[in-house]
């Protein structure tokens, strides 16, 4: 799977398989924490199921974000929009110091930033213009 996004912005797509390293802001451990965040969030709202490998895997987008950031408080409304256009889909919004723990040591920059995929397989993980068209140009990729 050919890597997706602008390196200047830390826009990235982590490969299941692999990542390149001059392009991917994420550390090994850190794509391994966004994959496991992915699997948990997954399992909670779908059961045990959502561990299963599988072609049909439910999907997941998470928005990664700071309640203080005005940025985000305005991004929120497109991404709850989204969210009501694509039921198939678990949204969640992950406020980055309320959810610390589940974030262990990640380090999120630069807000928002979602990450898309399923239990098995992280799609795209990095920073998003907060606009609801560019919401919706990374959704496809979850249908790519």
């Amino acid at each position: 799977m050919p890597l997706v996004g602008d390196p200047a912005r830390h826009h990235c797509t982590i490969a299941a398989s692999h990542r390149h390293r001059t392009m991917s802001p994420w550390t090994d451990s850190e794509a391994a924490l966004l994959q496991d965040l992915l699997r948990r969030s997954l399992a909670d709202a779908h059961g045990s199921q959502a561990n299963r490998p599988q072609a049909d895997a439910p999907q997941a987008v998470l928005c990664l974000c700071a309640e203080w950031c005005g940025v985000c408080r305005e991004f929120r409304a497109a991404f709850e929009a989204a969210q009501a256009d694509h039921p198939e889909w678990l949204f969640r919004w992950v406020d980055v110091e309320d959810d610390a723990e589940q974030l262990d040591e990640l380090d999120i920059e630069t807000f928002p930033t979602l990450v898309l995929g399923s239990a098995t397989r992280t799609v795209f993980a990095g920073p998003v213009l907060p606009q609801a068209g560019a919401l919706e140009r990374h959704l496809r990729l979850l249908t790519a």
